[in-house]
């Protein structure tokens, strides 16, 4: 049985996502901010964290930053914020997804088992590649460019090695989001621009003139060929 630790500081958020994930089969533990977050998700050690942003006390993004120290558990944020630099912070922070309240049970679901998929998943990846200065280490968890080492959330990881795996290759946004969630979300395609917006911002000197990942307009994105 997976558990899911929920953090929202509304009770009626909180017992409404905890009911029905009950029901779905999970193991549901809640927390009412950042620190009570922290607190359960040491002592619980839940394979899951459903993260809202403003919170009193610690926020969503404050609980990401300490917790990212310790642990790579998979986040998906569920936030009433709709700007997309919220959403970019986020993942930047170590967010593996995001939903925007309201959303619906059917669909919460669907994107936990997702992220669940990815994170056990094994791959046929190397466990090291490089190309030019960038080296990943998937035993690690480590990238480096130009021997410096980068930290990534577990989402920009697995997108970086799936890029790096064939340099060259174009990936489309969709083969991209099904590879990274398991499974194909309409309407989310973009999630994956979030991703490589918060790549591109940790291994490039020059955001506009992207020397890794190139974009291939109209279809998606690959790793340049060395």
């Amino acid at each position: 049985m997976k558990t899911v630790l929920v953090v929202d500081d509304k009770e009626n958020v909180r017992t409404l996502v905890r009911d029905y994930l009950k029901q779905e089969g999970f193991r549901v533990v809640v927390a009412e901010n950042g620190k009570q977050a922290l607190f359960a998700a040491r002592h619980e050690k839940p394979d899951l964290i459903l993260l809202d942003i403003m919170m009193p006390e610690m926020s969503g993004y404050e609980f990401i930053s300490a917790w990212r120290k310790e642990k790579t558990t998979p986040i998906i944020l569920i936030t009433a914020k709709l700007e997309e630099s919220d959403k970019v912070l986020g993942l930047e922070l170590g967010a593996d997804d995001y939903l925007t309240k309201p959303f619906g049970m059917r669909e919460l679901v669907a994107r936990i088992h997702a992220v669940l998929r990815r994170a056990s998943q094994e791959t046929a990846l190397p466990e090291i590649m490089q190309s030019g200065d960038i080296m990943l280490d998937r035993s690690s968890h480590e990238v480096t460019v130009a021997s410096k080492k980068i930290e990534l959330s577990p989402s920009e990881f697995e997108l970086l090695a799936i890029l790096i795996s064939v340099p060259g290759r174009v990936f489309t946004r969709m083969e991209l989001l099904e590879r990274l969630q398991g499974t194909s979300y309409e309407g989310v395609k973009r999630n994956i621009d979030v991703h490589v917006c918060s790549l591109r911002g940790k291994m490039e000197a020059e955001g506009r003139h992207p020397r890794y990942i190139e974009t291939v307009y109209g279809v998606g994105y690959r790793f340049r060929r060395e």
